[in-house]
């Protein structure tokens, strides 16, 4: 969540124990578990009674509906191919008339 390395967390420990204390580091350290444990059930509360979480997974099912009628609709490769059978034929009647290309 936080993308905290080894080394940092270290380093808040050390920065904590200096500020705190030795004595009352444990306290801090369980109001603040406490603390972190009531904020993640507020906005897992929050999340399910506003029903954002049902809206980002409807905004992702129309996402992914729009990419595949994107991916359906377009008509590139079929241009590219009949541009391709085009210039075939082309040639082929250049060769057979005996026209050079210009």
């Amino acid at each position: 969540m936080f993308n905290i390395g080894f080394a940092e967390l270290i380093l808040v420990l050390l920065v904590a124990f200096l500020v705190v204390g030795p004595r009352d580091l444990p306290k801090v350290a369980r109001w603040l578990g406490r603390t972190v444990k009531k904020a993640r059930q507020l906005i897992k509360e929050l999340r399910k009674e506003s029903g954002w979480d049902d809206m980002m997974s409807e905004t992702e099912d129309v996402r992914r509906d729009i990419e595949q009628t994107v991916r359906e609709g377009d008509i590139s490769a079929d241009l590219r191919s009949a541009s391709k059978e085009l210039n075939k034929s082309i040639s082929d009647a250049r060769k057979q008339t005996g026209i050079k290309k210009p």
